[in-house]
């Protein structure tokens, strides 16, 4: 296996945490396993990793239910449709990847848009789910303009995905270094959760907001107007984080063409 598969053991609910390798992006697709079904949160970006999940959920013995996708960033929707369920998100997150156009993997092979869509729209409040109570909270501003939070109260498991990294480097592209720092503040003063899933890299507990404070803070502090002075500087306060090619991903929009 390319990837690595953290599980957390939460009683009627696991959780089997996929993270892709450093080349790409340590982007994280959560596998929520209820009593008789298998519920995913974000897709990938290669589709060889996104097939790699779908495979390991097989493995697991229960049909997957749908796929969740938390925002509209490439690494946690390209590969929506290997997974062969149907795809949930905010309405926002919905039109923001349909707006997108065509993608292509980094094979080569074209991404139609069409083909990973959502098209069940997660309205903010509490589904149960095969018994699982699942609390959708919307959250604008921050890594993303727009991300979707999941609580699973009764097991004490906030799925925070991009609102979180853990030990791999930001991508500070959406140019909101505040709007995020707010919303680690919200996040660290609840209190009941002892489990956070992150986006970029392995599950966490609560003292992941502190060190990704710290992050957001160093880089409110570093960035400038020059990219690679950021990079150089954030590296060397960091020099064990993951991920490092998200920095320049974020300082494509930041100082580029790109558009988010």
């Amino acid at each position: 296996m390319l990837g690595t598969v953290t599980i957390v053991d939460k009683g009627a609910v696991r959780v089997h945490s996929y993270m892709a390798p450093d080349g790409s992006l340590n982007v994280t697709t959560q596998l929520i396993e209820t009593p008789a079904r298998i519920v995913a949160v974000d897709a990938q970006y290669a589709l060889g990793h996104a097939d790699e999940v779908v495979a390991y959920a097989q493995g697991l013995g229960k049909p997957l239910d749908r796929l969740i996708v938390t925002h509209a960033h490439p690494d946690h929707f390209h590969g929506a449709a290997r997974f062969g369920v149907p795809v949930h998100a905010l309405a926002a997150v919905r039109d923001q990847i349909a707006a997108q156009g065509d993608a292509q993997d980094p094979t080569g092979e074209v991404i139609p848009v069409g083909d990973v869509t959502p098209t069940v729209e997660i309205r903010p409040g509490t589904e149960v789910i095969d018994g699982v109570p699942f609390v959708f909270e919307a959250v604008s501003g921050g890594e993303a303009a727009d991300e979707l939070l999941i609580k699973l109260p009764q097991q004490g498991v906030l799925v925070a995905q991009d609102l979180v990294y853990h030990d791999t480097h930001l991508f500070l592209g959406n140019n909101d270094i505040a709007g995020w720092q707010k919303a680690v503040e919200q996040l660290a003063a609840q209190e009941a959760y002892d489990t956070i899933l992150a986006g970029h890299g392995l599950p966490a507990g609560p003292e992941v907001y502190a060190a990704l404070g710290r992050y957001l803070a160093d880089a409110r502090e570093l960035l400038g107007d020059d990219g690679e002075a950021y990079k150089k500087a954030i590296l060397e306060r960091y020099p064990s984080y993951g991920g490092p090619f998200l920095i320049d991903i974020g300082n494509q929009y930041l100082f580029g063409t790109q558009d988010i």
